[in-house]
Parts: structure tokens; sequence; C-alpha cells
């Protein structure tokens, strides 16, 4: 596996990061080909230092042991079966999240059922067209709505006091001047798996050196306009963010591995 940072990260959603970091593992590479990607230093191709999974699950007993919440797996998809690997030799005592862009294989996905407690999926598109030309993942939506139904099904939402021991967290990160888009998607979810799912609305888009289009970031106007939809469709268990969070000083420096 390509892995460029072993850290507890404080900038997940607050059942997820609690106040003793999540136990964040950032693969390389990515399934996904999003022109707007924050990351896109490390996912564009799967550079960073090698592992085996004997040495991940020794990098895991060491994040559980420095007291974080749960170990987060970030963006995990191209090697989830070397992740099964290492937490076969090592299973920590805390929760496995898997942290994802929601285009998952079904197989794939029941394939790790037994070792996953916490599913963190985007849904990113309804419109497979803007899937297309933003991603190159046309069959996007499609693929991530089953993906995320199997999730929801597989691992109903338990709490332990303020931090979430199992469940799904549906992300969607609001484009700017495409919030057709993302009304779309929260028509989709509640369509597919009902009004109890869990979203988290993330207005952090931030445009890159290389990112045209959005070429700006979210108005305030607009997050408030995507909040309003999310009631008006029933749902009650929504994560917001604060709109300064769209800045680059939170996406993590991938120079360092600690």
């Amino acid at each position: 596996m390509v892995i460029n940072r072993i850290a507890p990260h404080y900038y997940e959603e607050p059942p997820i990061s609690g106040t003793r970091g999540s136990g964040t593992v950032f693969f390389g590479g990515c399934v996904m080909r999003c022109d707007f990607c924050q990351n896109a230093v490390i996912s564009r191709a799967p550079r960073g230092k090698k592992y085996t999974p004997k040495e991940l699950a020794d990098e895991l007993k060491r994040l559980e042991e420095s007291g974080v919440h749960n170990i987060n797996f970030v963006t995990p998809t191209q090697w989830s079966d070397q992740i099964k690997r290492a937490l076969d030799v090592y299973r920590p005592s805390i929760p496995i999240v898997y942290n994802t862009s929601g285009y998952e294989h079904i197989d794939v996905l029941k394939s790790l059922m037994p070792y996953v407690d916490i599913f963190l999926p985007d849904y990113k598109y309804s419109d497979p067209i803007l899937a297309k030309r933003l991603s190159k993942r046309g069959d996007y939506p499609k693929i991530a709505l089953d993906a995320i139904e199997l999730m929801v099904k597989e691992k109903p939402m338990l709490y332990s006091g303020d931090m979430l021991k199992q469940g799904v967290i549906v992300r969607h990160l609001i484009l700017p001047g495409y919030l057709d888009n993302s009304k779309r998607a929260l028509d989709d979810l509640v369509g597919r798996v009902g009004g109890d799912i869990t979203i988290s609305l993330m207005s952090q888009f931030t445009p890159m050196k290389n990112c045209s289009d959005p070429g700006r970031r979210l108005k305030p106007i607009e997050y408030k306009m995507i909040i309003s939809h999310a009631l008006k469709l029933g749902l009650k268990n929504i994560f917001t963010q604060e709109i300064s969070s769209a800045e680059e000083e939170y996406i993590p420096d991938f120079k360092l591995n600690e």
C-alpha cells in the first residue's frame, strides 16, 4: 500500500473527531478523477511511502495507543484487499472508519462489512453528465446510491455518548453554481434510504490551482438554500460547516508523516 499520512485528525464531523482526534490513514491514489480534488497531490498517482499489511497493522496499533477515537481509512478503495489483510494481523478495539468517495463495487463492500464499523461515503452527484465532466465517472450516481443503500442497511447508527460507534454519515460537498445538483442529490438519498439518514452538508469547497470549474468558493446564500431544501425534505440528522472551512489551512500537509 502507498500511504501519505498517518496521524490524528481533528476536522471530521464531531462524533468522528471528538476531543482526541480521528486516527487517519491517508492512502495514495483514488478511484475518482475529480478536477477540484483538494488532495490531488496524492490522489492523481499513488505517491508516498509503501507499507506491507504487517507494517500498517503496527501503525494502527500505535495510533490506537495514542488515544484517538477511531481508525479512519481515507480514500482506501484501491487498497481494500491489503487493508483487510492488515486488519487480519491486528484489529484495533476502537471503531474502523471507511472514508470513501462512494464509488464502490457492491462485492467489495460486502467483503468489507466484517471489518468496518463506520462508513463515511460521499454522494457527490445526482447528475451523470456533471459527474462525467468533473470527475470522469458518468456512472457515479447509480454506483454510489447502490453502495450507500447497502452501507445503511448493514450498519445502523449506534452512538456511545457523543461518539459514533457504528453507522453511516453521507457527505455531500456543495459545488458553487451547481445547486440543482445538490438539491437532486438530497432528493436521491431520501428517496433511496429514507429521511432518517445522517447527512453532512459541506461548504468547504476550495478552488485549487488547476481547478477552473467551479472557480470560486460557495456563497453563504447558496449554502443556506441547500440547508433549507434539506429541511423541507424532512431531514433532521444534518451536520453543517462554517463557511470559513473553505480554506487551504484545513488541508493536511502531505509532506509530513507525523
